[in-house]
């Protein structure tokens, strides 16, 4: 089973960088086709590519694991979504093509200052880098629990095998090369999801429409936390979602350097809306993978895995289950979980290395280099990210303790907070600001969201912080902006 595997890990990889030659065959080159592609991807490929971006190795196995503790009330969180990928639509991608940004940080330079410029895309590579390594963490720490420990190869080579694969597609064509392998990621993404579902389903000799009725009569579709105290009360999840999104899409350079290779504002804000119906579809997709595994695990007496700390470990629901029920079933898990770490990973290092270059580098501004000295700064810059990325997903190796789709979410929380306060502040007053402090404020305002989460319940009456931590964040970043305006000057 493990050479089959590999074999099939073989052929995918092949296969990836069929897809990358064929995208550099036409069309921009260089430094253009790695930070804009030229601005002519067509919308509805960056549409269906951004499905597996935005899901990732964390829907991929948390989402259908959390179903264990959590239910469906991941849903509503989905919803806040679309509320989230409107506003994206209809205020931030206007403002994107009308400043005709490559790094969207470029727009705090404009508005405040260039130490807030360095402060935004300084949390972005911080949150970006944090998050997708632990995406990619995941898909390391499954392939070597169930191919390579078997083998007796050490957890840091199959690390270091992706990386450098990763680095290698994207080293020439940038965003150009991940627009394209996307939506190969998400066809093999989706895929695994749904040969799953249908082998279970065969197995216990049951229809979709039973699979949902058995599912609903022991709770597992239980969609809506009624409890207003609870972290996963239902107004709350759609709140949270709608910011999350803002932020986590709207404010990252990844999600948006995607949207703006698109030829026009229009297609751009096709493709995002698109994007925002799709992913309601995938998403119950993969919630009714959840439900379909508890089912036939309670239905057939398959042991859940359980940890060291004598509980259940939700991440390892799906692949547990997948490797027991067949050979193919197996294979299609690891592509998965293959072709969703590449594409987390991919975009991540191609938006470091465009965010390094135009916020820090200066490249575009009145900072000029040579195109053969931009060139070969930008390769030296994206094998440095490269490098980083494989030390955080190394270090985060003895720290794997508990749901990742929580642990992602409560960083985002955290440092995406203050871009979502700088943002709003920026579109909604006309108020200036002393550049200087905005760090300052930067820092504090997640220290503050720390301290208001770890007391919540005793300060609060029970009370508990879920993601909307996130969006507490950004208003207590835009009222520390309020105070920090500069004195008015002296006639």
């Amino acid at each position: 089973m493990e050479l089959t595997i590999l074999l099939c890990f073989v052929a995918y990889t092949l296969l990836l960088f069929l897809v990358m030659w064929l995208s550099q065959r036409r069309g921009a080159t260089g430094n253009e086709a790695f930070f804009r592609a030229g601005r002519r991807s067509p919308w509805f490929v960056v549409a269906y590519g951004m499905i597996g971006a935005s899901l990732s190795g964390v829907t991929f196995m948390s989402v259908p694991g959390g179903v264990y503790s959590g239910q469906w009330t991941y849903m509503p969180l989905v919803f806040g979504y679309v509320l989230g990928y409107a506003a994206i639509a209809l205020i931030l991608l206007p403002l994107y093509y009308k400043l005709n940004l490559t790094s969207i940080y470029t727009y705090l330079e404009q508005r405040f200052g260039i130490a807030s410029e360095k402060t935004g895309a300084l949390f972005f590579i911080l949150s970006r880098l944090l998050g997708s390594a632990l995406r990619m963490y995941l898909v390391v720490f499954v392939l070597y629990e169930f191919v390579f420990r078997a083998w007796g190869i050490p957890f840091g080579v199959p690390a270091v095998v992706f990386i450098f694969i990763i680095l290698l597609y994207t080293f020439r064509g940038g965003i150009k090369t991940v627009v394209w392998t996307d939506t190969l990621q998400t066809t093999f993404l989706l895929a695994a999801a749904v040969a799953t579902v249908v082998a279970i389903l065969n197995n216990m000799d049951m229809s979709l429409g039973e699979l949902l009725h058995t599912s609903s009569e022991k709770g597992y579709t239980h969609m809506f936390e009624t409890n207003p105290s609870a972290p996963k009360y239902y107004w709350k999840q759609i709140l949270s979602g709608m910011f999350i999104t803002i932020t986590m899409t709207g404010l990252d350079q990844d999600m948006m350097q995607k949207n703006l290779t698109c030829k026009s504002l229009r297609d751009a804000q096709k493709n995002v809306m698109t994007s925002s119906m799709l992913f309601i579809v995938v998403n119950i997709l993969f919630l009714c993978l959840g439900a379909a595994l508890l089912t036939y695990a309670e239905q057939t007496g398959f042991a859940l895995p359980i940890g060291d700390n004598g509980v259940v470990v939700p991440d390892k629901i799906f692949p547990s289950i997948a490797f027991s029920l067949s050979g193919f079933t197996a294979v299609m898990f690891v592509l998965g979980m293959v072709a969703a770490g590449y594409s987390s990973a991919d975009g991540t290092l191609t938006a470091l290395t465009t965010t390094f270059c135009y916020d820090f580098l200066g490249f575009g501004k009145n900072i000029k280099y040579s195109a053969d000295k931009e060139l070969q700064i930008r390769r030296m810059v994206h094998i440095a990210f490269a490098l980083l990325y494989l030390l955080v997903i190394i270090a985060f190796r003895p720290f794997h303790n508990q749901s990742l789709i929580d642990t992602l979410f409560d960083i985002a929380g955290f440092t995406y907070g203050p871009l979502l306060g700088l943002y709003a502040f920026g579109l909604f007053t006309k108020r200036k600001v002393l550049d200087s402090w905005v760090p300052l404020v930067a820092v504090a305002s997640p220290i503050i969201c720390y301290i208001l989460k770890m007391n919540s319940e005793t300060w609060f009456n029970g009370y508990s912080f879920g993601f909307e931590i996130l969006l507490i964040n950004g208003a207590i970043t835009f009222l520390l902006l309020m105070l920090i305006r500069p004195k008015k000057q002296k006639l």
